[in-house]
C-alpha cells in the first residue's frame, strides 16, 4: 500500500491528486488536437470542483493559469489566455511606503492635528465653541485610551491651547465628559445606554 506521503507532492493540493494525474496523462498525449481537447475537459472539471470560481472576476483565466502551474508550464497547448509566467508568481511585491508624518502628540493622532488647524482658523462663534468642546472631549478619550494613568483634564486643556497657539481655549466652567462608560456625550450610543 502506498501512502500519499510517499507519493509526489501535489503542486496545487486544492484540486487533489486526480486532477494532477489527469494533467500528467494530458501531457503524455502526442496528438496536439486531442491534447487540447483533454486540457479543455480538465479545466471544465476544475471549474465544477471550485464552485465559487465563477463569482470571481477573470475566473476562466485563473483556471487556465492553474492548469499551467499544475503542469509545471510543460503542457504544450493553445491557451485561450496569456498564461501568467512562473517568474511573476514567484516575484515578491514591492514594499509599500508607510506615510510617515510628524505628529506633535502621538496619542491624539494625525486627524486631531488636522482638526486643530481648522479650529485655529475658524471665526469666533457658536460653531467654534461646539467644535472646541467636542475636540476637548475627544482628546480626553484618546489620552484615556493611550494611558489611563496619565489622563489629566488640565493636560488636555493645555494641549488644546498649544495645538491652536492659544486661539481656542476652554471656558473656566467647562466640564469634560466622563470616559468611564465608553461613550462621549451627545452620541447616539450614549443616549441608547441612558434609556435602558
Amino acid at each position: 500500500m502506498t501512502y500519499n506521503t510517499q507519493r509526489e507532492k501535489l503542486v496545487l493540493p486544492e484540486y487533489g491528486r486526480t486532477i494532477q494525474e489527469m494533467v500528467d496523462i494530458c501531457m503524455s498525449i502526442e496528438d496536439r488536437a486531442q491534447r487540447q481537447q483533454c486540457a479543455e475537459s480538465i479545466v471544465a472539471i476544475m471549474a465544477t470542483m471550485n464552485h465559487n470560481a465563477k463569482q470571481q472576476p477573470d475566473y476562466e483565466r485563473k483556471l487556465w493559469d492553474q492548469l499551467a502551474i499544475i503542469s509545471g508550464y510543460q503542457l504544450d497547448i493553445d491557451y485561450p489566455f496569456e498564461v501568467v509566467k512562473a517568474e511573476e508568481i514567484a516575484a515578491r511585491p514591492r514594499p509599500l511606503r508607510y506615510p510617515m508624518q510628524r505628529i506633535r502628540y502621538r496619542h491624539y493622532g494625525h486627524l486631531t492635528e488636522a482638526f486643530m488647524k481648522e479650529l485655529k482658523d475658524m471665526p469666533e462663534g457658536e460653531n467654534r465653541e461646539r467644535l472646541t468642546s467636542m475636540m476637548a472631549n475627544f482628546m480626553k478619550r484618546s489620552l484615556y485610551n493611550w494611558n489611563r494613568d496619565a489622563m489629566d483634564e488640565r493636560k488636555v486643556a493645555g494641549d488644546l491651547e498649544r495645538y491652536t497657539d492659544g486661539q481656542a481655549t476652554l471656558p473656566e466652567n467647562f466640564h469634560f465628559a466622563s470616559v468611564s462608560n465608553g461613550y462621549l456625550p451627545g452620541s447616539n450610543a450614549s443616549k441608547k445606554k441612558r434609556r435602558r
